[in-house]
C-alpha cells in the first residue's frame, strides 16, 4: 500500500472537525475540573459518566495528533531519520519548559494568595509544602522533574511520551498490533511490579505514570498514524461499537444505581483478595487501571463511530471549541494559570457560594478570548495555515 507524500499539499482531504472540537470540549472540562467545589463539576464533566475523566480522553487525542502530525516524515523515506525526529523531541522540549514555567507560575499564585488574603494554608496545598520547608531540594526536584504540584503535573508525561513517539511510529507502520502488545505488556508490568519514574524529594513516583500511560497515548498514536492514510486501526464494527455501547451503559448503572454499585464493588474486592492485580480491580489514576482504561477507550470508539457527532463537530456553533482546540497547549496553560489563581479565591471566600458560579464560565470566556487571540496571530504570522496541509494538526498535551 502506498503511503501519502507529506511534503504534497493535499487540498482534498479536510481537516477532522473532532480533533480540534473534542481538544477543545476537553480543556474546558480540565479547567472545570481543576477549580475543586465548583457547582458544574458534579454534572458536567466526563467524569461523573463513568470511571475515566478528561484527562484519559485527551491522552487519546493526543497520540491522534501525535500520529497524523509525525508520522508522515518518520514513515515514507524521503527525509533523515533526524530530520524527522527533531520536530518531536522539540516538541517534547517545549512542553518540558512550558511545564517549568507553570509550576513557577503556581507556585507565585499561592505564595500571593497566602499573603493578600492572610491564609497560610495555602501554602500547604497541591504539594507545595515542599517547597517553603526544603527549598533547595524541591528546586532540584522541579527542574528533574521529580517535584510536581497538583494540577500542573501532566506535561512532564506527555514529553516523556513524544521522546519515546518517533519509536512507537516506526514499530507501528510496519507491526502496528505488535506494536500495541508491547503497549498493553508495559502498561500490565507497570501495574504488576508498581514500576514508575521516581519523585524528589517526595517518597513514590509521578501522578500520571508514562509507564501506564503510554498505552492510551500509543491507541491514539497508531490511530493517527491509520487515519494519516486514510485508513481505521481499530475497524468500525456494528458488533464492537454495541459492546462498547454497553459497557459504558453499564458503567453509568455502576455509577448510579443504588444496589449495583455496592454489587460490583463489592465483586472487584472480592477478586482483589483472590490475588488479581491491583490495577485491574481499582480505580488508582496513577496506573490506570483496566476500569478507567476500558471507559476512555470505549468513550473513544462510540464517539467517533456516530456519524452525528462529526456533522456537530463541523458546526458554526463548534468554532469556540474548535479554536480551543487549535491552541491547546496555550489554552492548556492558561486553563492552569485560571484554575489555581479560582482555587486560591475559593479559599478566600469560602462563604460566598457566588464566586465558583461567576468564576467558572468567566474562566471558560476567558480561555475562549486568549484562543480567538492565539488563532489570529497564527493566521497573520502564517497565512498558509488557511490552507488544509496533509501534515494535519500538531499534538498538544493534555490536561
Amino acid at each position: 500500500m502506498s503511503l501519502p507524500d507529506p511534503n504534497k499539499v493535499d487540498t482534498k482531504r479536510a481537516r477532522d472537525p473532532r480533533i480540534d472540537a473534542f481538544r477543545g470540549l476537553l480543556l474546558a472540562m480540565i479547567f472545570i475540573d481543576h477549580v475543586p467545589g465548583n457547582p458544574y463539576e458534579s454534572w458536567l464533566t466526563i467524569r461523573n459518566w463513568g470511571f475515566s475523566d478528561a484527562a484519559e480522553s485527551f491522552f487519546i487525542m493526543s497520540g491522534i495528533a501525535a500520529g497524523i502530525a509525525y508520522s508522515g516524515r518518520l514513515t515514507n523515506g524521503i527525509t533523515s531519520l533526524w530530520q524527522g525526529i527533531a520536530p518531536v523531541w522539540k516538541r517534547a522540549w517545549v512542553l518540558y519548559l512550558s511545564h517549568i514555567f507553570l509550576t513557577v507560575a503556581g507556585i507565585a499564585i499561592f505564595a500571593l494568595g497566602a499573603k493578600l488574603f492572610t491564609e497560610p494554608s495555602l501554602l500547604m496545598k497541591n504539594n507545595l509544602r515542599q517547597m517553603f520547608i526544603n527549598t533547595d531540594d524541591t528546586i532540584i526536584g522541579i527542574v528533574t522533574l521529580g517535584h510536581q504540584i497538583g494540577y500542573v503535573n501532566i506535561l512532564p508525561a506527555y514529553s516523556v511520551l513524544l521522546i519515546g513517539a518517533p519509536i512507537a511510529i516506526l514499530a507501528g507502520r510496519r507491526w502496528p498490533w505488535q506494536t500495541l502488545a508491547v503497549s498493553v505488556a508495559l502498561w500490565f508490568a507497570a501495574g504488576m511490579f508498581r514500576l514508575n519514574f521516581p519523585a524528589y524529594p517526595n517518597p513514590g513516583g509521578w501522578f500520571f505514570n508514562p509507564f501506564s500511560w503510554q498505552l492510551l497515548f500509543v491507541v491514539g498514536l497508531l490511530s493517527g498514524m491509520a487515519a494519516r492514510r486514510g485508513e481505521s486501526f481499530v475497524p468500525n464494527s456494528r458488533v464492537l461499537f454495541w459492546i462498547a455501547a454497553f459497557w459504558l451503559v453499564f458503567v453509568l448503572a455502576w455509577r448510579y444505581v443504588p444496589q449495583l454499585g455496592p454489587f460490583m464493588n463489592q465483586r472487584m474486592a472480592d477478586l482483589a483478595k483472590l490475588g488479581l492485580p491491583f490495577h485491574i480491580t481499582s480505580h488508582d489514576k496513577t496506573f490506570v487501571p483496566l476500569l478507567r482504561m476500558s471507559h476512555a477507550l470505549a468513550l473513544a470508539y462510540v464517539v467517533s463511530s456516530i456519524p452525528l457527532v462529526r456533522r456537530a463537530c463541523a458546526h458554526w456553533a463548534a468554532e469556540p471549541l474548535r479554536v480551543m482546540g487549535r491552541q491547546g497547549l496555550l489554552i492548556f496553560s492558561a486553563g492552569a494559570l485560571l484554575s489555581l489563581a479560582g482555587q486560591v479565591l475559593l479559599a478566600a471566600y469560602p462563604d460566598m457560594p457566588l464566586v465558583p458560579w461567576v468564576y467558572i464560565p468567566t474562566g471558560i470566556l476567558v480561555l475562549i478570548g486568549i484562543a480567538w487571540l492565539g488563532d489570529w496571530k497564527r493566521r497573520i504570522g502564517q497565512p498558509e495555515a488557511r490552507s488544509l496541509v496533509a501534515t494535519g494538526p500538531r499534538p498538544l498535551p493534555a490536561e
